[in-house]
């Protein structure tokens, strides 16, 4: 078995209210020097040790990104 994360972010050009929110509310909570969050998605899956990039690619294009306004990263970790 393997252990493979899958990120998913909003396309830089997409404007992103849930990032813009925390971004606001940091310095009202004392924390200063922060000038932008981008908020988004990790998934982790277990996938047998047989399954290839490009199948797990599909899954991530297909299923757990929205490729018109989300990029995704695919990659393999130690388990």
């Amino acid at each position: 078995m393997a252990r493979v994360v899958v990120d998913v972010m909003p396309k830089q050009e997409i404007l992103d209210p849930q990032g813009q929110a925390v971004a606001n509310a940091l310095p009202r909570l004392g924390f200063d020097g922060i000038t932008e969050v981008r908020q988004g998605k990790r998934f982790e899956l277990e996938v047998a040790d047989d399954v290839d990039d490009a199948t797990l690619a599909n899954i991530a294009e297909t299923l757990l990104a929205n490729p018109v306004i989300e990029d995704f990263e695919v990659r393999r970790v130690e388990a």
